[in-house]
């Protein structure tokens, strides 16, 4: 197998990976709103992100509610789900994949493969300025 193959493979389980890791708290609010009215309460979930096929990696998921972070944080192998209110912070970010309804912060890992990974979940990447 040769490098470039073997990076389209680790990029299809990375967005694999982190399609069905994050696929809970995005869409609908503890209160039944969709996610984006659950913005005004300003909250995100700090956290590390590890499952079979990556991490882990520190992300940072907003906007979050404390139950969303809580479950998110019990997903696959994931762990130290913090929430907090405001926005994700911005120090040592590697990049952001934006979705309709959330963005998703990633402050490690390597961002071609991240990039790949939120094109595949329909996101549209940003790389942190350096």
């Amino acid at each position: 197998m040769n490098t470039r193959t073997s990076l389209v493979l680790s990029a299809c389980a990375l967005a694999l990976a982190l399609g069905l890791t994050l696929r809970t708290p995005s869409a609908i609010a503890q209160d039944g709103k969709p996610a984006a009215a659950a913005a005004a309460t300003g909250g995100h979930c700090a956290f590390k992100l590890k499952n079979q096929w990556v991490g882990p990696l520190k992300a940072c998921v907003e906007p979050a509610t404390a139950d969303q972070c809580k479950e998110l944080g019990a997903k696959d192998e994931n762990s130290e789900a913090a929430w907090s209110d405001g926005a994700c912070p911005t120090a040592s970010r590697v990049g952001t994949c934006k979705k309709p309804d959330s963005a998703l912060h990633y402050y490690e890992g390597d961002a071609g493969g991240l990039e790949m990974g939120c094109g595949f979940q329909s996101g549209e990447w940003k790389a942190a300025a350096k």
